[in-house]
This record gives structure tokens, sequence and C-alpha cells, in this order.
């Protein structure tokens, strides 16, 4: 699982029955310097388009899978890389010393 701020939402004027009930969100990814609080802006890193149905909205953080395992909740195959998995309520990180 990876720990994410959704920035943004896509509206598709047309999608597989697969996908229909459901939101794609912007995800801007967190590292330790969005988790610490070093960086409240967006992340450097890839910005991935994630399946919710959840109910997560712009602001809100939360956590998606990547990959394989983001298509486990379906009973067939699906064209699917991301999906939300939880909406945070809180987190506390601390890095480890050192590094």
């Amino acid at each position: 699982m990876k720990p994410g701020r959704v920035i943004g939402t896509v509206t598709l004027s047309q999608a597989a029955p697969q996908f229909r009930g459901a939101r794609w969100l912007v995800v801007s990814p967190m590292g330790q310097s969005e988790l610490t609080g070093k960086n409240s802006g967006l992340s450097r890193e890839s910005t991935p388009v994630v399946y919710d149905k959840m109910g997560a909205g712009i602001g809100d953080e939360i956590l998606y899978v990547e990959g394989a395992e983001a298509t486990q909740p379906f009973k067939d195959p699906i064209p699917l890389d991301a999906i939300s998995v939880a909406i945070m309520d809180h987190h506390c990180y601390q890095p480890p010393e050192g590094g």
C-alpha cells in the first residue's frame, strides 16, 4: 500500500461496465517529505489515476495499491493499475534516525 493525497478527479463520458458506479481520482503520492509535513505541496513522484469506490474527495489522504493487487476485488480480469483501499483519518510518521 502507498499513501497519497487526492488532488483532482477525472470525468469519463463513457467507461467499461466494470467501472460504472465508481470515481477516478488524481493522486499525489506521499513520501517522507509529505508524511512529515516538510512538503505540503505536490510530490515529485508520478501522479497515478486511482479507481475509487470508497468516496474519497479532493484533499483526502488515502492508501492505494498498484499493479496486479489492484485487480483483486474484481471477479474477472480488468484493465486497472491502481485502486484506493482506505481513507486515512490520521497518520503519524517519524522517519528512522540517521536515514
